[in-house]
Formats: C-alpha cells, sequence, structure tokens
C-alpha cells in the first residue's frame, strides 16, 4: 500500500506540471508570435513480480507477467510550430511570417535569436528593431528623409524619396528555418535560440525553397486556442483530484490495518 502513496503522488505531481504548462498557454493567448506548449508523460519503470513467459511446468510458460507501475513522469515540454492566425494592423512595420521561417534578432551579447513576432519599430538611428530595441538582421536602416515604407512578399524593403519621387532599396530582410523547430531554446522575451536538437539554421529570401513569405502590416497571433487549453486545464484537475482520492484511500486502508491488533 506504501507504493500506492508515492505513485499517485507522481501522478499529483506530474498534473501539476499539465496545470502549469496549460496556465502560461492561456496567459500567453494574445502575445504575438507565442507558439503553444504542450506537455508530454510517459509512464515510470515497473516492479516485477513475476516475470512474462516464466516456466511454469516442462512445457508450459507463464503468457502473462506480473508488472506493477510506479507511477508517471513528465518527458517533455514540445513546442507547436504551427502557423497562427494573421491580423492586420496597417502599421508598416509590423511584418507577419506566412509560411516557414524566423526572423533574426541581434542580441545584445552578439548571438542570434529568433523570433516569429515581427511588431518591429525604428530606434532613434532608424534602425529597425524589436520591441526590445534589439536590432534586425540583416540590419535594416530607414532614412528619415524617405516616405511610403514598402516591404515586399520576398523581404525587399523600399521606401519612396519625396523630392524625386524615386524608390530606394533599403535592404533585404531574411529569414531562417531549422530542421527540427521544436529543438529551438526558448528565451523568452517571443526569442528562440539555436540548439544541437534543431539543427543548423537555414537562412534565405522569403518565398525561396522552403521559406514562407513576408506579409507587411500584418501580425501573427498566438496559436493558442483557448477552448482546447480550457479542456485541457479541467482534465489535468479532474486527474489531480483522482490522483488525491488515491491518496486518501491508500491512507485510509493503511489507518484500518493499524486497528486490527486494538
Amino acid at each position: 500500500m506504501i507504493r500506492g502513496l508515492y505513485t499517485a503522488a507522481t501522478g499529483m505531481n506530474s498534473m501539476q506540471h499539465q496545470i502549469d504548462v496549460t496556465s502560461n498557454n492561456i496567459a500567453n493567448v494574445n502575445s504575438t508570435g507565442f507558439k503553444q506548449d504542450r506537455a508530454e508523460f510517459q509512464d515510470l519503470i515497473y516492479e516485477t513480480l513475476n516475470y512474462t513467459a516464466g516456466q511454469t511446468s516442462q512445457t508450459t510458460l507463464n503468457p502473462t507477467g506480473i508488472d506493477v507501475g510506479l507511477g508517471v513522469r513528465i518527458s517533455g515540454i514540445q513546442k507547436n510550430f504551427t502557423e497562427g492566425d494573421l491580423k492586420l494592423t496597417s502599421n508598416p512595420l509590423d511584418i507577419a511570417i506566412e509560411g516557414n521561417g524566423f526572423f533574426q534578432i541581434t542580441l545584445p551579447s552578439g548571438e542570434t535569436a529568433y523570433t516569429r513576432n515581427g511588431t518591429f519599430k525604428l530606434n532613434a538611428e532608424g534602425t529597425v528593431v524589436n520591441g526590445n530595441g534589439y536590432p534586425l538582421s540583416p540590419q535594416i536602416v530607414v532614412p528619415d528623409n524617405v516616405t511610403k515604407l514598402t516591404v515586399g512578399k520576398d523581404g525587399t524593403v523600399t521606401a519612396t524619396n519625396p523630392q524625386t519621387e524615386e524608390i530606394v532599396n533599403l535592404g533585404q530582410i531574411e529569414i531562417a528555418d531549422f530542421i527540427n523547430p521544436a529543438g529551438l531554446a526558448p528565451m523568452g522575451e517571443s526569442l528562440f535560440r539555436e540548439t544541437e536538437a534543431s539543427g543548423a539554421v537555414l537562412t534565405g529570401n522569403p518565398t525561396t525553397e522552403q521559406f514562407g513569405n513576408t506579409r507587411q502590416g500584418m501580425i501573427e497571433l498566438s496559436n493558442v486556442k483557448l477552448v482546447n487549453e480550457m479542456v485541457d486545464l479541467i482534465t489535468a484537475q479532474r486527474a489531480y483530484e483522482a490522483n488525491s482520492k488515491a491518496i486518501t484511500t491508500t491512507d485510509g486502508m493503511l489507518d484500518t490495518v493499524n486497528r486490527l491488533k486494538r
């Protein structure tokens, strides 16, 4: 019966992780470019009381064994990189990626991070930066004497010289992709960093090869489905309660045993 206490405790602990993950998804339902997390679980090792295919006589084998499971543990939290809905903002510095790919952001340390959050702005020098002031890579600078900033589907950034009405090429947005995006490590601030699990970064211009295209004046919303998260939350809560009930039941059985000698 002591085994039952610890087994149910692992279930409660795992469901707490599930609730934590679901709560984070719900909290970020309006975070631009946020990708849903999914908790994954696996059973723990088994205590074998009788081996499967054990010899029961000279000519017969035990068709099934007696293997008692010792509970559950969380095996991983995986990001779901399916594309979120696109929302029209009409802000020329809001850019969404339609399809595969990530924007490249240069961190203060010089390291490159990756994001699907395309809510860009201009800093004091006219450099295109994200909400934290980290510049887009390759860097694009918008002079203060141009108008009608345009970002094409292929990532070409142009503007108009109001004096000559000429089109000025300001640069090219380059996006990145990975063999296994789920292997990227989240850093917070809607940023991810490359890991050995994600594979080496692949870069290219939008609309080429496997890369998606850029959409100016739009942002990508979170891919969290609130209804699904509420169902997951209720399911985790009920599973937590069931494991709690198993502990209470086991405790009651132990109490009964302890009172037998009275």
